[in-house]
């Protein structure tokens, strides 16, 4: 039931895999160092993204939106709403 073991192979073929039964000792911190900079990668653009977003319309505000998080310009325009809605609410 195990399936028998492991079968021959030609030892001159080469693969940047590592070929047949490849397990390097050292596969985790790999991994490891290719997820960091993956992740340093989507970060970057992310923040580059983030920085250049424009709307071309002020959403209503019962719509939500990711965007509010991080959008510079969602930001003020909610801001200048809470204000707006601080002086009114003041003046009553």
């Amino acid at each position: 039931m195990g399936g028998g073991g492991k079968i021959p192979y030609p030892k001159h073929v080469w693969s940047p895999a590592g070929g047949w039964y490849a397990q390097p000792a050292n596969w985790r911190g790999n991994t490891l160092i290719a997820g960091a900079v993956m992740f340093g990668i989507v970060a970057i653009t992310w923040n580059f993204s983030a920085g250049r977003e424009t709307w071309a319309r002020k959403p209503e505000a019962w719509e939500w939106h990711p965007s509010r998080y991080w959008s510079k310009q969602l930001i003020e325009w909610d801001k200048e709403d809470r204000l707006k809605a601080e002086q009114t609410k003041e003046s009553k």
